[in-house]
């Protein structure tokens, strides 16, 4: 679906994701994702209102003022979520982002706007989602994709930051010179909360390697990751770069991606370095454990040595 935010605009929801950015240091691209849930809410409500057709296509939410919101009930919203799910196809987990959405902006406009007396959103579940175990690449496929970049001094070090430091991309991408210091990347996460990521010997000789390069691309920004033409790398230009090398190492069909990466970072230091998880908690930068732990799921072979440590797994009867 395209950006809501063409047409006219709900003022109470431009207001909320204002304070999303402003005041909670959320990214914009967040912001965005919560207009759109927020607005196709909007938009169901119209259609089981039977507005006409052609008012709905104009997307026109500047007549959601707060006794609309106030008129939408609580069967209203899991309305919305059946649709989403059964005429859409929605997957559960963006079902789940959307419902979030919904209740952050009602929470909002009852504990910060104090427009509403009620939060009727807050009886909204959360449908629950699968645990997945998450993609990574094994040691020597790591290894395999290193090689395979070597010969880029730039992509080798996004790479090997990528697999030493498990950045998300926007952390990568957001890299300033002033950020790399002689023994750690002061990374700015989610939030703009901020954590210190030590080097390993890889990434300082990597680190080292790219900027003698990069000093003489005459760079007009004081990002770390620069294109040939002296600019900050984007989100598609790194994700090019990823999946370049995914398909030289002969890994192109896995559908593996930057994201993946970090999953691999995480994985691998949590079976050879024998990282805890609140260590790795917070190396990753993330705020709950809970979303630690999927990085931490154990593999067959681990589970062999669990079972194989039992001192009577070498006991034999008569």
């Amino acid at each position: 679906m395209p950006s809501l935010k063409d047409n006219r605009t709900c003022t109470l929801l431009e207001q909320y994701l204002s304070y999303l950015v402003v005041v909670k240091g959320r990214s914009p691209l967040t912001a965005e994702e919560y207009r759109i849930d927020n607005c196709m809410l909007f938009e169901f409500i119209k259609q089981q209102r039977g507005l006409p057709p052609d008012v709905i296509a104009r997307r026109d939410f500047s007549d959601v003022d707060i006794d609309f919101i106030k008129s939408i009930s609580i069967a209203d919203l899991y309305a919305f979520i059946t649709y989403c799910g059964e005429k859409r196809g929605v997957t559960t987990a963006t079902r789940a982002r959307k419902i979030v959405s919904i209740r952050q902006f009602w929470k909002y406009l009852k504990n910060k706007a104090h427009l509403l007396d009620n939060n009727i959103a807050e009886e909204l579940e959360t449908p629950k989602l699968p645990k997945r175990m998450p993609k990574y690449l094994s040691l020597d496929e790591s290894i395999r994709l290193l090689i395979e970049s070597e010969a880029s001094p730039r992509d080798y070090c996004i790479l090997t930051i990528f697999l030493n430091c498990a950045l998300r991309l926007s952390e990568l991408i957001n890299l300033n010179l002033s950020q790399v210091q002689t023994d750690s990347i002061q990374i700015i996460g989610k939030g703009n909360k901020e954590r210190r990521i030590f080097h390993t010997p890889a990434t300082k000789k990597a680190l080292a390697a790219w900027l003698a390069v990069r000093k003489d691309m005459k760079p007009t920004t004081d990002a770390l990751f620069i294109t040939k033409n002296g600019t900050r790398v984007t989100t598609r230009g790194v994700q090019d770069i990823v999946r370049k090398y995914l398909k030289k190492a002969g890994l192109g069909d896995r559908g593996l991606s930057t994201h993946k990466l970090r999953h691999t970072a995480a994985t691998t230091m949590f079976r050879y370095g024998h990282v805890d998880v609140r260590t790795l908690q917070q190396i990753l930068g993330h705020e709950s454990l809970n979303t630690t732990q999927i990085y931490t799921a154990v593999d067959n072979d681990q589970l062999q040595s669990a079972v194989n440590s039992n001192p009577l797994a070498s006991m034999f009867g008569r």
